[in-house]
């Protein structure tokens, strides 16, 4: 440490020891005439500013943090005045994704709709709902979201709560908004895509046609986000009037296994080439296991098509889940070749009549009775409320995700 005084009086010795214990600690000082001007640099390279007043006695002190500078704090005010306000509206079994949502931005607001579907008479008049069971809905301040920019957050769990959904949809862009998108994680109908007999319906491609006629905001067509869809091809689906941005939950799951102790020793397994077609850029830089289904008399077999499982984690990775007899399937086979633990990752946990169950914890040494982990996103909000705190699942939110496409 380097030192240049003038003559001076010698500081007090509390004075000293009130420097002494400040925050950040100083590793140079240096001291300039006439009274006292001393520049300090802390640990961290930030230069702070001590002013000291002379003439009095005790000598006092002044620490002054390092000012912001000019160019971060323009690049700061940028960033906030840049973020787009998003007005966001969703539907009753949305609340929970919506309130983690708008936790993730401070420019997302939550705006609210009266759902009304019972067959009873709650308020007369405005609020009462129909005595044939047809839903009454109301748009809270519809003169308010004028000029602004709109989102949905949809969930098509059951064709029953399909039609007051989409009556909103088609209600909310023709208030004179901004911009409207529709937030829809979960494409329920994807796994219908295609037409093996004739006379199959590709219901698929129906409601890409329904969600296709929302009418155009005074932006320009509707944005549709949807997380992970079944079928690739089905992004043609979709008329001129919707532009669908697909995103994906995989850099959740990414991001949970760099955090697992054995983050070195995984490797992902597919357990049909499509799931691999699917996802296998995304996970590229892990060892990879392919899986397909043979048929043995009436019976259709899981087995290993490539990749090494012996000794490793295993992760198996498809977009959803219904009964699990996949999964499972390809658990034992797995397993049987030598896995130390199988674990499973699905976007969509849909799990029809609780068909989660099957699926048990193991604690260790028994990979083919039970999973180390079982990842699944909160695009299903009913099975969320299922297996919360239920091992081996846990879930990872779409919030985050979900919160940055807004922004686009």
């Amino acid at each position: 440490m380097s030192t240049t005084t003038s003559p001076s009086p010698p500081l007090p010795s509390h004075s000293s020891n009130k420097l002494r214990n400040s925050s950040p600690i100083f590793h140079s000082r240096s001291f300039k005439r006439k009274d006292f001007s001393i520049r300090c640099e802390s640990e961290n390279s930030q230069r702070w500013t001590v002013g000291c007043v002379s003439g009095t006695d005790p000598i006092h002190i002044i620490l002054k943090p390092p000012s912001i500078p000019m160019a971060s704090s323009a690049a700061l005010a940028s960033a906030v005045k840049n973020s787009k306000r998003v007005c966001l509206f969703y539907c009753n079994e949305m609340k929970d994704l919506a309130e983690r949502i708008a936790s993730q931005n401070d420019s997302i607001e939550l705006r609210s709709i009266t759902w009304r579907t019972f067959d009873v008479y709650l308020i007369p008049t405005k609020f009462r709902t129909f005595e044939d069971g047809f839903p009454n809905l109301f748009i809270s301040n519809a003169h308010g979201i004028r000029g602004q920019h709109v989102a949905f957050l949809a969930s098509f769990s059951s064709p029953g709560v399909i039609f007051e959904q989409l009556s909103v949809i088609y209600a909310l862009p023709k208030l004179f908004v901004s911009s409207f998108t529709l937030v829809l994680p979960f494409f329920p109908t994807g796994t219908s895509e295609r037409m093996e007999d004739e006379g199959d319906v590709a219901t698929a491609f129906t409601l890409a046609r329904i969600l296709s006629n929302t009418p155009v905001p005074r932006g320009g067509p509707t944005s549709l986000v949807i997380f992970d869809i079944h079928a690739l091809q089905e992004r043609f689906y979709f008329g001129d009037n919707i532009l669908p941005c697909f995103e994906s939950g995989i850099p959740l799951l990414l991001k949970r296994l760099q955090q697992l102790p054995d983050s070195d020793n995984i490797s992902i397994a597919f357990p049909d080439d499509g799931a691999w077609k699917r996802f296998h850029k995304q996970l590229q830089h892990f060892p990879m296991i392919v899986c397909a289904k043979v048929r043995e008399g009436d019976q259709r077999i899981v087995r290993i098509k490539e990749g090494d499982v012996n000794g490793h984690h295993v992760v198996i990775v498809d977009d959803l889940v219904q009964s699990g007899g996949t999964l499972t399937e390809c658990q034992k086979v797995l397993a049987k070749h030598g896995a130390q633990k199988i674990s499973a990752y699905v976007t969509h946990g849909i799990f029809p009549n609780r068909s989660w169950q099957r699926f048990n914890h193991d604690e260790g040494g028994s990979p083919e009775n039970g999973m180390s982990y079982f990842w699944i996103t909160d695009s299903c909000p009913r099975t969320v409320k299922e297996v919360k705190d239920k091992k081996p699942f846990e879930v990872l939110s779409l919030a985050a995700p979900i919160a940055a496409a807004l922004q686009i």
